[in-house]
């Protein structure tokens, strides 16, 4: 284009390009108050959770469901579209309500189904900018050539992959969402990289859009433009440089979710009155239109949850989830079938073309079928019929707020009992009950609730853990113990309920049982540390220290590949390792134990556990002198000793005294320094734990005290020299 020609066409009479108003079509159609109210969600829920989930609950009636019933409006209302649209109409619509009705018996598929709802939302919220986008370009008279709409649709389509990437990134933290796991570093570098991709293919597409109308003409084009930056390269962009975290339900489900529907409801009610102006005698009634879309909506998401929890007992919460999930997904599949610019008769009503007025208006006089022409009809009963079926739906829409309210209300027993009441088969709500029951001291209703809740969800793990730890704090270990048994057959590749399972059967005296129980758990989940602890314990006490052994080993070894910030405490991991020496050294492993036990000193000496590095060497030490290796065992009794006085532990040094003189005694040391850490003990020995140390400490002062004869009084009356001799005493 010529210089000349490009002045003229920016200084040509304006197109029009507005629907209903700069102010309606910029703010709600092309997403200007993106900025105000992303800030006003992120803030306000962030302080205030309950209140904002009860506001946008309250908005899905006014914007998200009506908006679902306005494509069901679009696609059906008119038997020619019905017809047109066939395969999404009927087939993909059936293949939807086999999945609603199969999910209801197979609730792992619910995970899965709201993982491709959580991901498409955002796909289908570009499609819906793009496509705006393009219409208000060609509304305002600018014809991009293919170049163009390539590189720009690849804008958009960029911006959605980087959201992608965000959400699909490392573990999920949502039980619902299904991430693919994408490496960090790999998600990282990729939202950078589509970053660079965006800003190339935006500066393409938009600059041959600028030199073609200039950008008064485009001002709804940058609008939309800068709303789909706002929605998805924004939020990824803080994510990724900020550290901030993007909830993949709330951001798809949330705010983001309320301006698109109503910017949805704002382009196909401009469609419905374009459409009602071109049939001869039919006038546009808005308000007659947002009725039936209200309540239309209501009648998508309200009555099926509803009817599946009081009639077949399914539970509210996981219903609800799987009727969203899936109204939406025929939504997206409907909605792509049916909005296209290319489509003559909507790039007609759309884009004011003229020439496609005549056949828009003709098309539109279909014959409607006679029970649909009379549910529409003027006639007494069926205008009885349609307002009686909106009051009940909006009666029923109304009762449902009113549960929603009073559902969240989670430090009301009240309230909570309240909504019970309207529908008690719901299990989340049963726990919130439960748990505001037992804290108002209401044990046998808590129980009754949590019973409940299982009932409304047998394949929700949180109410039966709950129970059980419930029936364990009441010492009723034989209801707990039949209550494992049962959700087992529930959840038969449940670890941790495998190792309950085990304990409350050791709790009952089954060990075999026991043991069963951690195995099968340590075959499903190899990372459960706890199952190793367990048995090394259990075969410990069984007399296998062998086998017991190697689950100590096994346990410190996943220990060790934790993250430090995941791994137990110093003392606890140091206490693993002395059981494990202990077991080697009475399975005759002793060069393992030595080793074992040099470990356990090495790391209490490094986190200042002295009393723990006491045990170590004194335990070490027997090992060294059973092997003939005096010399070491005296070194390590006497560090033993100073470590016990260093911290003032009476009861370790009452027992390693005790240890130390019969250690002396059997290697052949003097007698007078054998009675003297004898009597060293014995001013103890009130801190001996074990009655039978006491008596076998007074048989052996004793004995030595009779060996020793006259020279014990002088010992007696002060001790320390000898004492001081036996801590410096060398071969």
């Amino acid at each position: 284009m010529s210089k000349s020609r490009q002045e003229q066409g920016k200084n040509s009479p304006a197109v029009v390009a507005w629907l209903y108003g700069p102010w309606l079509d910029l703010v709600v159609g092309c997403g200007a108050w993106s900025i105000p109210l992303l800030l006003l969600s992120y803030s306000a829920v962030a302080s205030s959770t309950r209140a904002w989930s009860v506001a946008f609950y309250a908005l899905a009636l006014l914007f998200n469901y009506p908006h679902y019933m306005a494509t069901i409006y679009r696609a059906y209302h008119r038997e020619e579209d019905f017809h047109k649209y066939r395969v999404f109409t009927v087939y993909t619509t059936g293949v939807i309500l086999l999945t609603l009705f199969l999910s209801h018996f197979w609730l792992g598929m619910l995970p899965w189904i709201f993982t491709l709802y959580l991901t498409w939302s955002p796909w289908h919220y570009s499609g819906q900018n793009y496509g705006l986008f393009m219409m208000f370009a060609r509304r305002a008279g600018a014809n991009p050539g293919k170049p163009e709409r390539r590189a720009l649709y690849g804008a958009f389509i960029t911006s959605y992959l980087v959201l992608f990437l965000g959400f699909h990134t490392g573990a999920s933290s949502d039980p619902l969402f299904i991430s693919l796991g994408i490496p960090p570093a790999v998600g990282r570098w990729g939202q950078i990289g589509l970053g660079a991709v965006f800003l190339a293919l935006s500066a393409y597409g938009w600059l041959r859009l600028l030199r073609a109308v200039g950008w008064r003409r485009l001002l709804p084009c940058l609008t939309l433009f800068s709303s789909q930056f706002l929605w998805f390269l924004l939020p990824a962009a803080m994510a990724l440089f900020k550290g901030m975290q993007i909830p993949q339900s709330r951001y798809s489900t949330g705010v983001l979710a309320v301006m698109h529907s109503a910017q949805y409801l704002w382009i196909t009610s401009y469609y419905a009155r374009r459409e009602a102006k071109g049939v001869p005698g039919r006038s546009w009634r808005p308000a007659a239109y947002f009725a039936v879309l209200v309540a239309g909506g209501i009648a998508l998401f309200v009555p099926g949850p509803w009817l599946a929890s009081r009639i077949f007992h399914h539970d509210f919460t996981a219903s609800f989830l799987i009727f969203t999930a899936l109204v939406n997904l025929h939504h997206f599949i409907l909605d792509g079938a049916i909005w296209k610019l290319r489509d003559g008769r909507v790039a007609s009503l759309l884009l004011n073309s003229r020439d496609g007025m005549a056949h828009a208006a003709s098309e539109a006089r279909g014959r409607l079928s006679a029970t649909r022409s009379w549910v529409s009809g003027a006639s007494a009963s069926a205008r009885a019929l349609r307002l009686s079926a909106a009051a009940l739906l909006l009666v029923w829409g109304t009762v449902d707020q009113a549960r929603y309210y009073l559902a969240l209300h989670s430090e009301s027993v009240r309230d909570l009992q309240r909504a019970v009441l309207l529908d008690s088969f719901d299990s989340p709500l049963q726990m919130r009950l439960a748990r505001r029951e037992l804290e108002e001291g209401h044990p046998q209703q808590a129980e009754r609730a949590w019973r409940k809740a299982i009932q409304s969800n047998p394949a929700d793990p949180a109410p039966q853990q709950a129970l059980l730890r419930f029936l364990v704090e009441q010492n009723r270990f034989d209801e707990a113990y039949k209550v494992s048994d049962e959700y087992l057959s529930y959840f038969p590749k449940d670890a941790n309920l495998w190792m309950d399972h085990g304990l409350l059967a050791l709790r009952r005296g089954s060990s075999e049982e026991a043991i069963q129980s951690w195995n099968r758990a340590i075959a499903i989940d190899p990372s459960q540390t706890l199952a190793h602890l367990y048995l090394a314990s259990e075969l410990d006490h069984e007399g296998n220290a062998q086998a017991a052994a190697r689950h100590y080993e096994v346990a410190l070894n996943r220990i060790a590949e934790q993250p430090p910030a995941k791994r137990p405490a110093p003392e606890q991991v140091i206490a693993i390792v002395l059981r494990m020496a202990d077991c080697q050294a009475r399975a005759s492993r002793t060069d393992e134990a030595v080793h074992s036990y040099e470990l356990a000193a090495k790391l209490a000496a490094q986190t200042k556990q002295a009393t723990l590095e006491s045990i170590a060497d004194v335990n070490e030490a027997a090992i060294q002198a059973d092997a003939g290796k005096l010399d070491e065992a005296l070194e390590l009794y006497q560090r033993a000793l100073q470590l016990d006085e260093s911290v003032s532990d009476r009861t370790s040094s009452a027992e390693d005294w005790l240890a130390y003189g019969r250690f002396l005694e059997k290697s052949g040391f003097p007698v007078r320094l054998v009675y003297a850490c004898f009597e060293k003990s014995a001013s103890l020995q009130d801190s001996l734990p074990d009655e039978s140390q006491r008596r076998y400490l007074t048989d052996a002062r004793n004995q030595a005290e009779r060996r020793l004869g006259a020279a014990a009084v002088a010992i007696r009356r002060d001790p320390t020299p000898t004492l001081h001799q036996a801590l410096t005493l060398r071969r």
